[in-house]
């Protein structure tokens, strides 16, 4: 299996260089040059297997011989050794063909860690067999930066800075990126939205001479295997739903597009999915392109769902690649006109196809709040706001009542406890490791929204230029 980045002028790339690539050095992103193909029973052997067996049948193809089974089947095991559920992505029933898809089992209590652990060993794994080390930096709107902290932490390899906006995060989130005491680990508040924090990690990727003297690595879902290990849940929880027998549908809180985009991914594997809704909150960029056929910026509004504040959604360039029917060059045009114009237009057949796969819907904040409230009214669950998004766009979409739904429960409540307590009066109960964090003392740097600054402090604290003379 080799990769290819989505603006075509970067090298082809086998799997474990994607790996340790993220951004290709075109700027685009990488994909596979083909999507494997699972036949009916292949997918029907999935049932009653472990995640982890799942996990290495599904992710074996996109790694070309460059792990062994039983290294993989090892490494899987070790990253969801710690997750506090032995399913780790278990389904919840909620109504008569509504189901939950709990993907915050893992350390730091979001779908993250998911892939994140499995990211974290693959990467270790790689570097060490090269002698090699690395400076993984990332930009994260909230989830992402505590679960690659708590996956890297301590590791000998790699140093990692992650970038967050100043802020824009929940107290709870903020504290599992700056309380880990590791002095690998460096958490970044930048003044600025999640865009501003994405656009900083880009231009350092784009920073040549910079990304080659510190040997930059990304744990953003612009690295490939972080897409990879998600594509994973969508055929767990299609299988134990009926697959390949039965049609599954799915929606998915979306920000950054990488979640959903694996329910492409999976589909595209031969996964029977009817239809992927885009679930999104009042910053709802992705909505208004699939009703329109236009991208445009607008700018971005704070919410109860801080995680999903975004308005460049990376992600969607792998989708735009899709859509063009891999036309590099289309790509680069319409990602030239989102840099000079801040927007884009598809033409009619990418529109047309956009629309054929996905559905979408929006939430707006006293909507998410509703459903926070009627969701435990009708069934005692209590779901975070990015779940509730879910469930609210799931729930106005047009869809066939005998094909199951498939909500992406993101994020565990007690990430998001003043949402919580404005929605239902009362405050979710607190898991161990949220109360013990609370309690210890945080470490952090705050730097303007400027690349200078940025990158001098990377430059001061990175290991990684003199681990590799």
């Amino acid at each position: 299996m080799k990769y290819v980045s989505t603006r075509g002028q970067a090298p082809v790339l086998g799997f474990e260089d994607v790996l340790l690539t993220g951004l290709a050095r075109d700027g685009g992103l990488y994909l596979p040059e083909y999507w494997p193909l699972f036949n009916q029973a292949e997918i029907a052997a999935m049932g009653g297997q472990s995640y982890e067996h799942t996990a290495m049948a599904v992710m074996r193809p996109f790694a070309g011989g460059e792990i062994s089974d039983d290294d993989l089947l090892q490494l899987l095991t070790e990253a969801y050794r710690g997750f506090r559920h032995q399913a780790i992505a278990p389904l919840v029933q909620i109504g008569p063909s509504d189901w939950l898809l709990e993907l915050f089992h893992g350390p730091t209590l979001a779908f993250k860690d998911i892939a994140m652990q499995v990211l974290a060993r693959l990467m270790d794994r790689a570097l060490k067999r090269r002698g090699r080390a690395a400076t993984v930096v990332g930009a994260t709107s909230g989830d992402t930066g505590g679960a690659a902290i708590e996956a890297f932490r301590g590791r000998d390899a790699v140093d990692m800075f992650i970038l967050y906006p100043h802020g824009r995060v929940s107290d709870v989130q903020r504290r599992q990126m700056t309380t880990p005491t590791e002095g690998n680990v460096h958490a970044i508040a930048i003044d600025g939205t999640f865009d501003d924090c994405q656009n900083l990690v880009k231009a350092l990727f784009n920073d040549l001479a910079l990304r080659d003297r510190l040997h930059l690595a990304g744990v953003n879902s612009i690295n490939w295997v972080r897409i990879l290990a998600q594509i994973v849940y969508y055929f767990t929880s299609g299988v134990a739903l009926g697959a390949p027998d039965r049609p599954i549908s799915f929606t998915v809180p979306s920000g950054n597009f990488g979640d959903i985009f694996a329910g492409y991914a999976a589909m595209n594997m031969g996964l029977p999915v009817e239809r992927l809704v885009i679930a999104t909150n009042t910053n709802d960029i992705l909505l208004r392109t699939l009703e329109t056929g236009r991208y445009a910026a607008h700018g971005v509004t704070a919410t109860h769902s801080p995680s999903m504040d975004i308005e460049i959604s990376s992600n969607f360039e792998r989708l735009l690649f899709e859509l063009a029917d891999r036309d590099a060059e289309r790509v680069c045009d319409q990602m030239e006109s989102l840099r000079a114009q801040k927007s884009f237009s598809l033409q009619s057949g990418e529109h047309a196809f956009f629309r054929q796969v996905f559905q979408a819907a929006r939430a707006s904040e006293d909507e998410t709040l509703a459903e926070i409230r009627r969701l435990q009214a009708a069934t005692g669950y209590l779901c975070d706001p990015h779940t509730a998004v879910g469930v609210s766009a799931a729930r106005k979409v047009e869809r066939d009542p005998n094909v199951p739904m498939v909500m992406l429960a993101t994020a565990h409540p007690a990430k998001f406890p003043a949402a919580i307590e404005k929605a239902t009066g009362a405050l979710p109960a607190e898991p161990a490791i949220v109360a013990r964090q609370r309690t210890l003392p945080e470490r952090g740097t705050r730097l303007p929204n400027d690349y200078a600054a940025l990158s001098a402090f990377i430059s001061q604290h990175a290991r990684a230029a003199g681990k590799h003379q």
